[in-house]
């Protein structure tokens, strides 16, 4: 492996660069798909690349009284943490170019780096709102990290895999288990929706009560690396999903697995995007009594299923 492969993986493919253009289009799938939905035309697909670009011209002011440290180093921080993750997920390859056995955690960590990040940012935006807003979001984070976490860990448990790779490659391997998966599959899903703060898990953004929330004080380039961490998160929460889950990268060839890739990818956005139009915002305690009463014990369920599965049929 020398330097120059290893540059193109970071910054062009699987990396940054595929990851940027991804996240865009995903975006934008789910923005077309939520407004036909609702019977509404929808943006037009460059839409998403014309905001960003709007973003960057904007002035970018640092409010008085905020720690301009924070404001300034956190937004790029969340879009390192989140592409980070993303090179541990097989995207065309049954490996992840910088796969290991563990990796697993790792890439549960760094997806919760941004919430984290959310939470400091608006906490040091010397404003009210932006202080409710990161309140609420590390109160979400609390909630949906527990049973998100749990399921993701059932495929490592019965694969005896802690890589996302090796977890993935099992259960192409095991195809007979992805029913048995669809618990935990719904359970994550639900929790990617608060991870991503999306409705009806859109509490710490909540414009109709707190303008903007964590980035009421943000504008500018701040904000359009805020918005494009949020994208590539949920691209990288869908393709973790999509390969513990539903096996991920198809066996097939680099071509063919990259396009199983893509659909199976696809799949969770579009779960992501039905899940959104069917529901409204719902409280703060609502959200932490439902991942508590319900989504907990559903992915203590899966992974139980799991470990009997591997003790009394699977090798």
């Amino acid at each position: 492996m020398n330097a120059l492969m290893q540059a193109v993986w970071v910054l062009v493919f699987p990396g940054f660069l595929f990851l940027f253009v991804y996240a865009l289009f995903c975006e934008w799938l789910d923005r077309k798909l939520y407004a036909r939905l609702q019977n509404r035309v929808g943006p037009p697909w460059f839409q998403p690349f014309a905001d960003f670009v709007k973003l960057l011209a904007k002035e970018d002011v640092v409010p008085k009284g905020a720690s301009r440290g924070f404001f300034l180093a956190l937004p790029p921080l969340a879009v390192a943490a989140v592409a980070s993750a993303f090179l541990y997920v097989p995207v065309y390859a049954e490996r992840a170019p910088y796969w290991f056995q563990g990796d697993i955690i790792v890439v549960a960590y760094l997806l919760s780096l941004p919430t984290l990040i959310f939470f400091l940012a608006g906490w040091y935006s010397n404003n009210p709102f932006s202080s409710i807003g990161a309140t609420r979001a590390v109160t979400q984070l609390l909630a949906y990290e527990v049973p998100l976490l749990l399921v993701i860990l059932g495929p490592a448990l019965i694969s005896g895999e802690w890589s996302v790779s090796g977890a993935s490659a099992y259960m192409r391997s095991h195809p007979a288990l992805i029913p048995v998966q669809l618990l935990g599959l719904a359970v994550a899903v639900v929790a990617l929706q608060g991870k991503l703060e999306r409705v009806p898990f859109d509490i710490p953004e909540a414009e109709t009560e707190i303008v903007a929330g964590t980035f009421t004080e943000f504008g500018g380039r701040r904000l359009a690396l805020f918005r494009l961490a949020t994208d590539m998160e949920m691209v990288v929460g869908a393709a973790l999903l999509g390969s513990l889950f539903l096996g991920g990268y198809g066996p097939v060839g680099p071509v063919p697995g990259f396009v199983f890739f893509l659909l199976k990818t696809l799949f969770i956005v579009f779960l992501l995007c039905c899940l959104r139009a069917v529901s409204a915002r719902i409280r703060i305690d609502q959200m932490v009594g439902f991942c508590f009463r319900w989504l907990i014990p559903a992915a203590v369920a899966q992974v139980l299923i799991l470990v009997a599965l591997k003790g009394w049929w699977l090798p």
